[in-house]
């Protein structure tokens, strides 16, 4: 994770599968951040199968890559409180504990830029194919993330309301 890389796909595919064999994801899941590779869609399409289930909608938010780099490469986090401010976004003006005056903050190191453009590059060799994969499929919806967090939640709602709950 420090270098930018993904966890390899049989573990990532056993954990997730497990954890939609749970009963409390009966009536589907929203996963974020998986799958990540074909071989991972590819493994949670034949679970799903099994089940009578299918992936419905796949929303793929759009962001530059540059902006992805600042936003990210500006996030800081306090040492003693985890609690965590951005650069630009949300400066440290107080502590919300009163225990510091923003001398514990820091980077991790998976915010630094070069580790934000190595993972970016990471996504765009090995998660970018995902975007054909669905787009074949006819559940890929393209959100613009280069707006407010208010109209990206917007698209997002709108794009989920159109799917049909599943159906056991």
């Amino acid at each position: 994770m420090d270098r930018g890389q993904l966890v390899p796909d049989d573990i990532t595919i056993a954990m997730v599968l497990d954890r939609l064999s749970q009963p409390d994801c009966a009536k589907g899941a929203l996963l974020d951040g998986f799958p990540r590779t074909v071989v991972q869609a590819e493994a949670l399409d034949g679970a799903l199968a099994k089940q009578g289930h299918r992936v419905n909608l796949v929303p793929l938010i759009v962001v530059p890559d540059e902006v992805l780099v600042e936003r990210l490469s500006g996030r800081l986090i306090c040492r003693e409180c985890q609690t965590p401010f951005h650069r630009l976004y949300n400066p440290f003006q107080a502590c919300p504990y009163n225990r510091c005056q923003g001398e514990h903050l820091y980077q991790r190191d998976d915010d630094k830029p070069e580790t934000v453009r190595s993972r970016l590059q990471v996504f765009w060799q090995q998660t970018s194919p995902l975007i054909d994969y669905y787009r074949k499929r006819g559940v890929l919806v393209e959100i613009n993330g280069d707006q407010t967090m208010g109209e990206v939640e917007a698209e997002l709602r709108v794009a989920v309301a159109g799917q049909r709950p599943i159906e056991a």
